[in-house]
């Protein structure tokens, strides 16, 4: 027999405790209130012990999402400097390159939130993020095959619907499972993938587009999206049987381990995800796009991304240094795998801190400098450091995810909406990015340089903004007497 009763959540819409109807064990009433609260996992000590053993699992089975997201970036920036252009019958000094970039967003930005309610629904990422997968190495298979641009718009135009799944999923899936002083550095490792794709891709590119100019008689480039395709599809196929569900779905968890899981979501907020599912995808739709915040975060988000525009170009800036083809995609790594370690430093600091905004702030500052750096100098050396300064500020925008991940936590279903809007609406950054980097403004760049010192400083002072209201909340909430859930600023 078990008893209904209510659980409750702070709502930062209505700045109002919200009542969740929850079914507790038929002794929950008349249970001793002096027994240790970790007695069914054998208490405290081997609570601890199972912990760990559980993130160890959870931490293995989630790095399978670090090769997807290298694989989702390898060939994009790198197949202009070997033909690509030229098979295609580009204007080297018109839009379309910068157009093929940017069109790939029109889906990403158009799906992603429709992705994640229906992930939210369904319940089984190990499925749906596998599958949209293998749909997505398909038609990057494909893009190798286009003959012409407008064919070659189309494939990248659907291959953005489908690689709208992956991120916005994979955020929403670690905050199903991890605490929030646990997300910076999660989130930091799942970014890495994106950074490490920037300096390993760019070396991998190299080698493709080295040594297959010409085999089966295509072009080295295509190559570069057959293999990047098919392994993508390889990855999927694997982590159908690799990734985990959400806690009170996922087969290869103990009952214990399952009671476990879930009682971390509830302790790290005050309620249970399970406690909250009842209002459905429309309410929790309402509640993220008639929250303010919301959309601040992803104005500020946005205006990075557009600072950020420049690892869509990174091999054509290191080619500004006059060095071949080979050296230059060469010289990219270096200053991103600097950006990965930063990343993962950073986000593991700001975790210990329960901080995020100075953390965040201090990165993109950094990367500031070495845009001015770069805009003011074409020595050689100094530019070559100023890549490092910019591509350091990725650890940064990685704090930004963490923050956002943090600051929207309940209900489950407005927390699906809310990650994959802000994530959806931020890529407006990457459209406009497209054009921020023409050939005619190079070799130096200043123009481009000057719009990323803009966007940069824009993003900062929003955040500012941002950090003071949730302090705003966080001293309503101390001076009106609830215990429990505060943001971390």
């Amino acid at each position: 027999m078990a008893t209904s009763w209510h659980s409750a959540s702070w709502d930062s819409n209505s700045c109002s405790i919200l009542e969740y109807p929850t079914t507790y064990p038929a002794n929950f009433l008349t249970r001793d209130l002096d027994d240790d609260p970790n007695a069914e996992f054998g208490g405290t000590e081997r609570r601890r012990i199972l912990e760990k053993k559980l993130l160890r699992k959870l931490d293995l089975r989630m790095g399978i999402l670090i090769p997807i997201y290298i694989l989702n970036y390898v060939s994009k920036p790198a197949a202009r400097l070997r033909g690509f252009e030229s098979d295609l019958g580009l204007d080297p000094k018109g839009t379309q390159f910068a157009t093929l970039l940017s069109i790939l967003y029109v889906g990403y930005i158009i799906m992603q939130v429709p992705s994640n309610m229906f992930l939210n629904w369904i319940g089984k990422p190990s499925l749906y993020l596998p599958v949209c997968m293998i749909i997505w190495g398909m038609i990057s298979c494909l893009t190798g095959k286009r003959p012409y641009f407008v064919g070659a718009l189309l494939t990248r135009f659907f291959l953005g619907f489908v690689e709208a799944a992956f991120f916005p999923g994979a955020l929403f899936l670690l905050s199903k499972w991890y605490k929030r002083d646990e997300l910076g550095l999660r989130t930091a490792i799942l970014y890495c993938g994106n950074i490490i794709s920037n300096a390993f891709g760019s070396l991998m590119a190299s080698g493709i587009l080295s040594g297959m100019q010409g085999k089966l008689g295509h072009a080295a480039w295509r190559w570069l999206f057959y293999i990047e395709g098919a392994l993508t599809i390889g990855i999927a196929v694997l982590a159908i049987f690799v990734l985990p569900d959400f806690p009170t779905t996922t087969r290869w968890l103990s009952d214990e381990e399952r009671a476990l899981a879930i009682r971390r979501m509830e302790e790290d907020v005050g309620v249970g995800d399970e406690a909250q599912t009842e209002d459905g995808a429309a309410k929790g739709l309402w509640l993220a796009v008639t929250d303010w915040r919301v959309w601040w975060f992803a104005f500020a988000l946005t205006a990075q991304v557009v600072a950020l525009s420049f690892n869509a170009y990174f091999p054509t800036l290191s080619a500004t240094l006059g060095y071949n083809p080979t050296v230059s995609l060469l010289l990219c790594a270096p200053p991103f795998v600097f950006a990965a370690l930063v990343a993962f430093a950073l986000n593991r600091h700001s975790d210990k801190q329960g901080e995020r905004f100075y953390h965040a702030i201090g990165s993109l500052g950094t990367g500031v400098v070495g845009f001015v750096i770069a805009c003011s100098t074409m020595n050689i050396a100094a530019r070559y450091i100023s890549l490092f300064l910019m591509a350091q500020s990725y650890a940064g925008f990685v704090v930004m995810y963490a923050w956002m991940s943090n600051s929207f936590p309940r209900p489950p279903s407005k927390r699906a909406v809310a990650l994959a809007l802000i994530n959806a609406f931020s890529q407006l950054g990457n459209v406009a990015g497209s054009y921020v980097w023409p050939k005619a403004w190079g070799p130096t760049y200043r123009y481009s340089y000057g719009i990323c010192i803009a966007t940069s400083g824009t993003a900062i002072i929003m955040l500012l903004v941002f950090r003071l209201h949730l302090q705003h909340l966080n001293r309503k909430l101390d001076k009106e007497g609830k215990p429990g859930f505060r943001y971390i600023l």
